[in-house]
């Protein structure tokens, strides 16, 4: 009986058996909480959330529940820019320190602390291959010595990860190691060449962590052709990654195609988002059946800059009477402002009276202003728009679900888009500012 009773006290605490992710953040003022999540190949779930405390410390108790995997901590948002990856094989607690300005350094955790080890010696061993050809040094013994160092360094890291989840990491990062001394063009040519030898877009643990993403950005904005033209290298370098890709998942090809798609209309290269979603990521949303992302990149593309702007019905007053007309149909000015605002903006009461002063600056022939109100009321906004008579008025009833707003991707007011007198989409500023910075400057 006594056994027994021993028997079932045990296994409730085997149950509860933990391990722990534990760790500081430094300046411990500029953080507040952290989130853990489990990541997956396509989804990531969540798992709990932690107190940054006053000194920066910070823990995860993780029950026996919690599978070995790869695990996700957000300490900031937005979530996807704050973030970086753990590994936990099941068995042992983990401890860390994280900086803004150095990152993550693992205090506890043979796995993590084996791959952090891993990074940091490969990484010494290419900046001496950097030093050696900026140099122009011809001491090939020398540069001999430096590639058998990187060879050793390889394997012999590959041979200690073996059996952990370090090993997928270390093994994918294997970089080209010449056989024979190479001039640097050649290197730098061959390492382009077998960029991706080693990498294997349908490893799972690969696909739960940030390094094929990683990975992918690295070649496409790291890799230089010897052509001047900047987007038609992009170009060459998405189709080569897409070329290495192509047997994964669907679902991991949306994820990585989006994240390079999401990059390149950040730094403003339209063209390229738009080669992204025409050639590879449109299918892949087609093949998934995802209507969301497929109406997205169409609505990307119509409002790119050098395309017509959606057309719709405008009122207008010739001879004294106020007729219908079509955006598209209007002849009054060099240039058009479209702007979205509504009467219960306070950003849009402070920016559109502002806007109204600019343009009243400018020669009257100059810009003319088409002022979209997206209200769920018509009186606010009417009486308002007698303020601002020189503008052409027209009413978004339904304010976000209105036909014209939905046309122009409009989720917030005021949204401003420049066109020339051809109604050619020219500029979409961010803010007021950057509308007048434009303006300004065709002027000059």
């Amino acid at each position: 009986m006594k056994r027994l009773l021993f028997i079932a006290f045990l296994i409730p605490s085997m149950l509860l058996a933990q391990h722990s992710i534990k760790g500081v953040f430094y300046p411990a003022e500029d953080f507040n909480f952290a989130l853990l999540y489990k990541v997956n190949p396509t989804i990531s779930d969540y798992i709990s959330n932690a107190e940054i405390k006053e000194d920066g410390s910070f823990e995860f108790k993780l029950d026996s529940t919690a599978t070995k995997g790869m695990y996700r901590l957000v300490y900031a948002v937005p979530q996807e820019d704050y973030n970086f990856d753990i590994m936990y094989n099941g068995n042992e607690d983990i401890e860390l320190t994280f900086m803004s300005e150095t990152g993550v350094e693992f205090k506890k955790s043979t796995v993590n602390k084996l791959l952090a080890s891993y990074t940091n010696s490969m990484s010494m061993v290419t900046q001496s291959i950097g030093n050696y050809y900026g140099k122009a040094s011809k001491d090939t013994l020398a540069l001999k010595a430096i590639f058998k160092t990187q060879k050793e360094t390889q394997e012999s890291f590959e041979k200690a990860a073996k059996g952990t989840m370090a090993f997928d990491f270390i093994k994918a990062n294997r970089p080209y190691i010449p056989s024979k001394v190479e001039d640097v063009k050649t290197y730098i040519k061959n390492l382009e060449k077998h960029y991706f030898d080693h990498v294997d877009f349908n490893n799972k643990t690969l696909q739960s962590s940030n390094f094929l993403e990683e990975k992918m950005l690295n070649y496409v904005f790291g890799m230089s052709a010897n052509s001047e033209d900047e987007l038609e290298n992009y170009k060459k370098n998405i189709d080569v990654v897409y070329r290495h890709m192509k047997t994964a998942p669907k679902e991991v090809q949306r994820i990585l195609l989006f994240d390079l798609w999401q990059q390149m209309s950040d730094l403003g290269f339209e063209s390229i988002s738009n080669y992204i979603a025409e050639n590879y990521l449109m299918n892949v949303a087609v093949s998934l059946n995802d209507q969301d992302l497929l109406h997205a990149l169409i609505l990307y593309k119509n409002l790119s800059k050098g395309n017509i702007a959606p057309d719709f019905d405008v009122e207008v007053k010739e001879k004294g009477k106020l007729i219908t007309k079509k955006l598209t149909q209007l002849n009054v000015a060099e240039n058009y402002i479209v702007v979205f605002w509504s009467s219960g903006c306070s950003h849009c009461l402070e920016e559109i009276p502002q806007l109204r002063d600019f343009v009243n600056t400018l020669e009257k022939s100059k810009v003319k202003v088409v002022a979209v109100g997206l209200e769920d009321e018509p009186y606010s906004w009417k009486n308002l728009t007698y303020d601002f008579p020189n503008f052409i008025h027209v009413y978004g009833e339904g304010k976000w679900d209105n036909e014209i707003g939905d046309a122009y991707g409009v989720t917030s007011t005021p949204t401003y888009f420049i066109l020339d007198k051809d109604k050619r989409i020219l500029e979409k500023p961010s803010d007021f500012k950057s509308l007048v910075k434009y303006i300004q400057g065709e002027e000059e």
